[in-house]
């Protein structure tokens, strides 16, 4: 098959203006200069990380349980979808003219073969042939993009073997997916996998199905957001208790709004592109102003990590082909990615940005897996839009309060203050084990200043897929600001009051979103004997973020309200009074007071780490004191 590039020249029509898509009929021979520094990053950036997992590379002919495969600093176990290295692998292997990347290369898939490849043409996730498989779709894109730009590198018995390998994993991909077996990221991706397969392998079939698809997707987005929805199992996709569907930020941009952008521009579904911008614009809205997404709500938010989800592949393929369509995209691409090289150490991704300084090695999963959009990028570049960083993110300008109706989440902005409170109810699983931000929790607190101030993370940390995240090192205190109290050593806080309601203003320049909560446990029961009614009201002007907890009832078991700090532990913490404390940031002082004693949930001066969304904290707790029935708390930044 001949090389050619599969964008399209294109118009957008309906949406209010009529911008050409990037063709790949005409090439775009020069580049801004900030365009061509992103190219330099990615460039650079992708090498750094091959460079890493070949280092981490098995090289064990007698044990072929091994040899081949990529190591894993972090786990115990291989991770079976190493062999979407190839991909990577092959590129550095085309422009660099290194054999030590073609080796990689068939080392990987060498591993594949021996360890994780089944009868029917599918891969595993673990060498345990029942372990699942629909992680073949993501093998078989990377194969296939592999072969399809970079196949000329390899000998003709390898890559005619591979050929037939791929069109394997078609067929077992044609034969079981369909729009709703399982989370949405599935059948979408397999939107984008089977076209590009058929075209590899010459097989219309396979892109006959991507079509029927490619209609079906597009009744999953919620009505009033656009956002994608589906991230439930399909035994569970029934709508929340109020009325909301399944939505995770961290899948729908690094992994599924991928596939859908890049079929719909190799394939001018002009439906599907005017659905895909209406999402992206809502989706940009989470990201902060340093390039992290702000997945503190989502329902698989346990995979969350600040620059996005563990095991997916990255946003910057959807990003930057749509840079044209909206400028904004563009930076959103270069942000997150320069995060992720801030992220990088030793070539390989860390789970978050407090790993190193915590001393938390990493899982080589999330570089195997992002190397991949960056490949993209570059085989794409000379017919992407421009991308530059001359547009500001939304979450930049932002003020005022917005709600998102289909998540009954709220995002405010005063001033350099950036938060987020959620009252979002729908659940993974749909059973006693809620964990993302939600009871009007707020689950992002960040200043345009100093970065990001608070953060959610699981409220008990889990291994829900235990092959796919790494243990959590230490103490696991949540990090989620929140009311909580104890009875009989079991937990009651407003993270599992699901029907918690959430209400906002903006009057004269001050925002107030008051959240009217229960403290329940973990089985969503009701604490008796003590209070367990509560009004939080998050305040936000341009000075200070306040936070005030009142109860109409009678407190008679000891109450909290728990302000984990994030903060790196060479960060100075000083304690100016009983109720005032201090942390110094690389940017400036972040000041907490209250209005009674504010008590460490650690030894004084120690930082608590958790593995969502990978940074480090300084767990402050403030107790109700007797006979009161409200406190006061409140940050400042200079």
């Amino acid at each position: 098959m001949k090389r050619r590039n599969f964008i399209q020249l294109s118009t957008l029509a309906g949406l209010g203006w009529s911008l050409p898509f990037f063709g790949g009929l005409h090439s775009c021979t020069t580049h801004p200069e900030q365009s061509l520094e992103f190219k330099n990053l990615i460039s650079g950036l992708l090498k750094d990380w091959c460079d890493g997992m070949l280092k981490q590379q098995i090289h064990n002919p007698s044990n072929l349980e091994e040899h081949g495969a990529l190591n894993c600093p972090s786990c115990e176990h291989i991770h079976g979808r190493c062999m979407d290295a190839v991909y990577p692998f092959l590129y550095m292997a085309d422009v660099t003219g290194e054999k030590k990347y073609v080796e990689g290369a068939k080392l990987v898939m060498l591993w594949a073969e021996n360890n994780v490849s089944q009868q029917d043409g599918s891969w595993t996730v673990i060498r345990n042939p029942k372990s699942w498989k629909g992680i073949t779709v993501f093998g078989a894109i990377a194969l296939a993009e592999g072969l399809h730009y970079h196949g000329h590198v390899l000998d003709e018995e390898t890559k005619e073997a591979w050929t037939m390998r791929l069109e394997n994993a078609g067929q077992y991909i044609y034969d079981t997916f369909t729009i709703d077996f399982t989370n949405i990221n599935y059948p979408g991706t397999a939107i984008y996998g089977l076209d590009l397969i058929g075209d590899v392998v010459n097989r219309s079939d396979f892109k006959a199905k991507s079509e029927i698809l490619a209609e079906e997707v597009k009744n999953y987005f919620t009505p009033h957001e656009n956002l994608l929805f589906g991230e439930c199992k399909k035994s569970s996709s029934k709508l929340s208790e109020k009325g909301l569907h399944g939505v995770d930020l961290g899948y729908n941009v690094e992994e599924t709004l991928n596939s859908l952008v890049m079929y719909a521009l190799k394939n001018d579904d002009q439906a599907l592109l005017q659905i895909l911008t209406k999402s992206l614009n809502s989706h940009l809205e989470f990201m902060m102003p340093d390039g992290g997404w702000d997945n503190s709500w989502g329902n698989r938010m346990y995979k969350w990590t600040y620059w996005g989800s563990r095991t997916c592949d990255g946003s910057q393929p959807a990003f930057g082909m749509m840079a044209n369509i909206n400028p904004e995209f563009g930076t959103a691409a270069i942000k997150n990615t320069e995060l992720l090289q801030s992220c990088t150490s030793d070539g390989l991704i860390h789970g978050g940005p407090h790993y190193v300084s915590a001393g938390i090695p990493p899982c080589i999963h999330h570089t195997f897996t992002h190397a991949k959009p960056l490949t993209a990028l570059l085989d794409h570049w000379k017919h992407l839009p421009q991308i530059n960083k001359n547009a500001v993110l939304p979450r930049e300008t932002a003020d005022g309060v917005k709600h998102f109706k289909d998540l009954d989440v709220f995002l405010f902005a005063r001033g350099h203050w950036r938060g987020t409170v959620s009252a979002y109810d729908a659940e993974y699983h749909y059973k006693e084990d809620f964990r993302q931000a939600s009871g009007g929790a707020l689950g992002m607190l960040y200043h345009n200043k100093v970065g990001l101030i608070c953060t959610a993370s699981m409220a008990e940390y889990q291994m829900v897929e235990k092959n796919n995240q790494q243990e959590q090192p230490g103490q696991d205190i949540c990090l989620t600001p929140r009311i909580e109290t104890f009875k009989d050593e079991v937990w009651y806080t407003n993270l599992y009051d699901l029907p918690a309601t959430v209400t906002s203003k903006d009057v004269e320049g001050v925002i107030d979103i008051v959240a009217h909560v229960k403290l329940k446990n973990g089985k969503r029961k009701t604490i008796e004997g003590t209070a367990n009614d509560f009004d939080i009201t998050y305040r936000c002007n341009n000075k200070e973020l306040a936070i005030s907890v009142k109860t109409n009832q009678e407190i008679t078991s000891p109450t909290a309200f728990v302000l984990p700090i994030v903060s790196k532990n060479n960060e100075v913490v000083t304690r100016l009074s009983d109720t005032e404390i201090t942390v110094q940031k690389p940017e400036g002082l972040v000041t907490i007071k209250a209005s009674t004693s504010i008590k460490i949930k650690a030894i004084e001066g120690k930082r608590t780490f958790n593995m969502v969304p990978g940074v480090e904290a300084l767990p402050l707790e403030v107790y109700f004191v007797p006979d009161s029935s409200s406190l006061e708390l409140s940050l400042s930044v200079s």
